[in-house]
């Protein structure tokens, strides 16, 4: 139940992303068809992060030692602009346009998921 309810906080997180200019759902999709591709970009982001990431992080270490941890802003960006470029070519209507726009993406989904898991932890705490 854990894996299902992260990947949907995810996909708000990422729906929240949308706002960004440069990083685009299809126009004119069905609502169900929207909730589709954000659950899929989720899963696909969550993969990227699984596999990418550590690889990144072992071989660029030295480059987090240099820069104080800042490059992770620009791998995390560059992970989620390679994930709308996987979504792309695996046909989801899901489109990164840039650097830029993955950049502040990217942050905004790491905020939104962290404040997604704060709030979802403190209702399930109440039960």
């Amino acid at each position: 139940m854990g894996i299902l309810v992260q990947v949907l906080l995810t996909a708000v997180a990422v729906w929240v992303a949308t706002l960004i200019p440069g990083i685009d759902l299809e126009e004119g999709a069905s609502t169900p068809a929207k909730i589709g591709t954000l659950i899929g970009v989720a899963l696909l982001f969550g993969l990227v992060n699984a596999v990418v990431k550590p690889l990144v992080k072992f071989f660029g270490c030295l480059f987090y030692l240099v820069t104080l941890g800042l490059i992770g802003l620009v791998v995390n960006a560059l992970l989620f602009w390679l994930t709308g470029w996987l979504a792309n070519e695996l046909g989801l209507p899901f489109d990164v346009t840039g650097f830029w726009p993955a950049f502040w993406g990217a942050i905004i989904v790491a905020l939104a998921g962290w404040v997604l898991n704060i709030v979802y932890d403190r209702v399930t705490d109440r039960d």
